[in-house]
């Protein structure tokens, strides 16, 4: 009487198994290896196996990494905005915070509900007094956000025209 044979494929070595990855993601290995390419050329591999490692010389290897004309842009940019948060008041922000998350939620609700607005529905929300509470703040930003950036504007504007009046030249 013939018995049934019972066959067990082998297992791939890690081996085999490496191979038949790359092949499906050939495409994708060399994209990450462009990528680890520029971060080691860069020197933030270097920094980032410090950190991980916690290894001597990393504020060393942080300011060398800062020290060029990028480091020293980031670095302004990173004061700027911290000055500029300083000028922010908290209770504003806070109250900002949550009216944006309960508009993206009301947002997300009318969307998967697959409600649509067209000209009479608009005209009617416009007489809602939420509606015109959130626009009165959405306008008073952007008169605001003008404003600085007009003023802004004039302030750069000043010292080249003082320049062209006592007869200096542009940088």
């Amino acid at each position: 009487m013939a018995r049934s044979l019972n066959y067990v494929p082998p297992v791939p070595t890690p081996q085999e198994e490496l191979t038949a990855a790359s092949l499906e993601n050939a495409e994708a290995l060399l994209e990450g290896l462009r990528l680890l390419r520029a971060l080691h050329e860069h020197g933030v591999l270097d920094m980032l196996n410090r950190v991980v490692r916690g290894g001597s010389g990393l504020t060393g290897q942080t300011l060398h990494t800062l020290e060029g004309v990028g480091g020293t842009v980031l670095i302004r940019n990173l004061l700027e905005v911290g000055r500029t948060l300083t000028e922010l008041d908290p209770q504003s922000v806070g109250t900002l915070g949550r009216a944006l998350n309960a508009g993206v939620n009301e947002g997300a609700r009318r969307v998967a509900q697959g409600e649509r607005v067209g000209l009479p529905e608009l005209l009617g929300l416009l007489r809602d007094p939420d509606i015109q509470v959130a626009l009165t703040a959405l306008f008073g930003t952007l008169k605001g956000f003008g404003h600085a950036l007009r003023t802004a504007d004039a302030q750069r504007q000043e010292p080249t025209e003082e320049r062209r009046t006592s007869g200096e030249r542009p940088l």
